[in-house]
């Protein structure tokens, strides 16, 4: 078994409400990059796979050279080979150009089984690279994965974590999994994870390096999504009130007439 996980690197949560909106288009952030936090489930995901059943892992990423840092946390929890895929021809790719990049370089690894992804990005949010992944490469995605009950040679069985409750779904091999949370806790690196993670070496893989990748599909030029503005949201404005009353029954009943009126209830 092979499980290839798709990672990214993105700005670090705690650190987003300094930057300016100016900032993000212009790509001057100047806050700490971190491993998407919804690839981190991923990661765990084929980590756990891989003691469950055996098998190897690979992390891939797709971006500028500071993106190995993404595939160095990757391998520091664990993941055994990683791929960095990294050309001018990338820049201003969408998610569908991304998708495609990601796919042709999947199919050059010398055969997969399952194909691990966050939910999304914390930056983009839109999701859209793993059902990109999976339609580019022909083969079934189940989203919203919350745990692998079953992985035989020629299938996988999972439970989706849905609003309304949990489905239970069987798709053939090979197969692309987009994880939430519940898939599991993801591990912290220890000291041999870290020090292999350091060691080992990340050379980029070019668009000319990856066999019958269309430049024509990647790039600015062919991006059919943009970001037109990104803009702070306006800042709410509350009012803080304390309900009084002689005993607390007399508190409960003026909240409830309050949430009444108010038609939160």
């Amino acid at each position: 078994m092979k499980y290839v996980v798709c990672v990214k690197l993105t700005p670090d949560t705690e650190e987003l409400g300094e930057v300016r909106a100016e900032d993000v288009v212009g790509n001057d952030l100047g806050i700490t990059m971190v491993l998407n936090p919804w690839d981190e489930f991923a990661v765990e995901g084929a980590l756990a796979l891989k003691e469950n059943y055996g098998g190897e892992t690979v992390a891939i990423t797709l971006g500028r050279k500071e993106s190995v840092e993404a595939l160095k946390r990757a391998v520091a929890m664990g993941i055994e080979e990683a791929v960095l895929l990294s050309d001018p021809a990338f820049e201003g790719s969408d998610a569908w150009g991304v998708s495609y990049a990601l796919a042709s370089a999947i199919e050059n690894l010398g055969g997969y089984d399952l194909i691990l992804t966050g939910r999304q990005s914390v930056d983009g949010n839109s999701g859209l690279v793993p059902p990109g992944i999976a339609a580019k490469l022909g083969r079934p995605l189940v989203s919203q994965v919350a745990k692998v009950i079953e992985l035989t040679e020629d299938s996988v069985t999972v439970l989706r974590a849905l609003e309304d409750g949990i489905q239970t779904v069987r798709v053939p091999l090979p197969a692309v999994l987009s994880v939430s949370k519940e898939i599991n806790e993801p591990r912290y690196p220890n000291f041999l994870g870290i020090r292999k993670a350091s060691r080992m070496q990340y050379p980029a893989t070019g668009a000319a390096d990856v066999p019958g990748l269309d430049l024509a599909q990647v790039g600015e030029e062919s991006a059919l999504t943009r970001w037109a503005e990104v803009r702070n949201p306006p800042a709410r404005v509350t009012t803080c009130e304390f309900i009084v009353g002689a005993t607390a029954a007399e508190q409960a009943s003026e909240l409830v007439e309050r949430l009444v009126a108010e038609k939160v209830i």
